[in-house]
């Protein structure tokens, strides 16, 4: 059976044919692009792509399968799919179906045959954009008024949508209890905690800080998520009441909403930072950290108030990638430490945060 043609339209006019993949129909949101070579399940299943259609720049996906056990959520959290060629075949001894069977059964529309660089370069020239996937009306003009028709990604808060809606353990222990508000965030994030000996609970990202300090936390970790942090006002109240009260931990979007708390502000990026190479150099050390990142948003070196130190900027654009807030026992990094997929450079991030619970309770 020949395949389904399908079309790609952003809403600067820019139009991208190729084959249908996936299950048959429509998908859209923000198109933005990933360079990692690998790990496409984990990214796939990332809730911080929320809301956007995901572009690989390696050309080749989906010739190890997928499992079980890979996921960072329950299914995949993108929009859309955008390959240059999917793998018909898979082959890998934990792999248990094909890339399209799970598209497929999670009803995730996708195309494939897209000159995936050329868009890439569209997009770093002109910016992430709305854009329109259909496997069923393939008219351009019908295609284009729909992507313009969208929602700018400024302003929208994904972050209440992809958080979970009542807290749940994750792990138990006798070493120090963790309170995790979740804004989208990553099962990888939680492995790590469990790993590093935490207790881990896992809470909706509004949750009122009352309810964190009466649950026996020692320490607050600010998960990762979707969408623009400057909505997520409620979050924002919680980390002000809990600044100076408990260790607080920011990773990603909770790196822009500790941030935002503290008094700073965050911008767009043209067209974000997402993949799994991107060197960070810690302004303490000198040395460099090779991360894994996925943001559209980044905090405003300019205004952050007295006390907050930059403490790590992006070795490739110079844009901050950590803060600290030492007299408030409150640290933040832009890049994923706990990797999933990509390198792990930075897991020794989950044990500062240990040590910092340690010296806050013998303060």
């Amino acid at each position: 059976m020949p395949p389904s043609p399908a079309l790609l339209m952003l809403a600067d006019g820019a139009a991208f044919p190729g084959q249908a993949i996936g299950a048959r129909g429509e998908a859209f949101g923000e198109v933005v692009f990933n360079t990692a070579q690998c790990g496409y399940q984990e990214i796939l299943t990332d809730p911080s792509y929320s809301g956007q259609l995901l572009n690989f720049t390696f050309p080749h996906i989906g010739n190890y399968g997928v499992n079980a056990e890979d996921n960072e959520a329950p299914g995949p959290r993108v929009a859309g799919l955008i390959v240059n060629e999917l793998s018909p075949d898979f082959g890998h001894w934990r792999s248990q179906k094909s890339l399209t069977a799970w598209l497929t059964e999670h009803r995730i529309s996708g195309i494939s045959g897209v000159d995936s660089r050329a868009l890439t370069l569209h997009l770093r020239r002109h910016g992430s954009q709305n854009g329109y996937l259909s496997s069923l009306d393939l008219n351009p003009a019908s295609l284009l008024e729909k992507a313009r028709a969208l929602p700018d990604m400024n302003g929208l808060n994904l972050a209440e949508m992809a958080g979970c809606r009542e807290p749940y353990q994750f792990a138990e222990s006798s070493g120090p209890q963790v309170a995790v508000l979740d804004f989208g965030v990553k099962r990888s994030i939680l492995e790590q905690l469990a790993r590093a000996g935490f207790g881990v609970r896992v809470w909706p990202g509004q949750t009122p800080a009352g309810e964190i300090l009466a649950s026996g936390a020692e320490g607050v970790l600010l998960s990762n998520g979707p969408g623009d942090p400057a909505p997520c006002r409620a979050a924002m109240a919680t980390v002000k009441e809990l600044l100076g009260r408990r260790p607080i931990f920011g990773i990603c979007l909770g790196h822009q909403i500790l941030a935002l708390a503290l008094g700073g502000r965050t911008y767009k990026l043209p067209f974000g930072h997402r993949g799994a190479n991107h060197p960070v150099r810690d302004l303490t050390s000198g040395r460099i950290r090779v991360t894994s990142q996925n943001h559209g948003f980044c905090v405003d070196p300019e205004g952050l108030p007295e006390g907050v130190r930059i403490t790590q900027l992006n070795a490739n654009d110079g844009t901050v990638e950590g803060l600290a807030v030492p007299a408030r026992q409150a640290f933040s990094v832009q890049y994923h430490p706990e990797a999933g997929p990509g390198p792990h450079d930075a897991r020794q991030l989950f044990n500062d945060f240990g040590e910092l619970i340690r010296l806050f309770q013998g303060a």
